[in-house]
């Protein structure tokens, strides 16, 4: 598989992702439903708590992809829906620093939401990944 970044402007690349991903060559492909921060027994966690709920997404989001034989390396697409856009921003770091050791910057899109399924969920995590 071949992945190439697709940035016809500077700007997004320095921001942590890219504006399109070519992919070719991919065998695999995977579209993970969105991920919050529920435990194993689907049980809400972290209430009020941005940056705990966005390593919780993240830590889900990496054990679908796990389940499927695949890693955050193979990410080609997220988006990202907040209840808080302004209350992310200041924890984007812990989302980015992780795509970021796993040598990725996938397409990305970050959407303001009035609310997730689950009261009191901040943000979820939606992703696609080839192989």
């Amino acid at each position: 598989m071949e992945r190439t970044a697709v940035n016809p402007w500077p700007w997004s690349a320095e921001l942590g992702f890219n504006q399109g991903e070519l992919v070719s060559g991919a065998t695999r492909l995977l579209y993970c439903s969105g991920q919050t921060a529920m435990d194993g027994d689907g049980k809400p966690r972290h209430e009020g708590d941005m940056a705990a709920q966005l390593a919780l997404s993240l830590d889900n989001l990496e054990a679908v992809l796990g389940e499927a034989g695949l890693s955050l390396a193979d990410l080609v697409r997220l988006t990202v829906y907040t209840t808080d856009v302004a209350g992310l921003f200041p924890h984007y770091g812990v989302l980015a620093s992780r795509l970021g050791a796993a040598g990725v910057a996938p397409a990305t899109t970050m959407l303001g939401v009035t609310r997730l399924a689950i009261p009191g969920q901040l943000v979820e995590l939606e992703g696609t990944a080839v192989a």
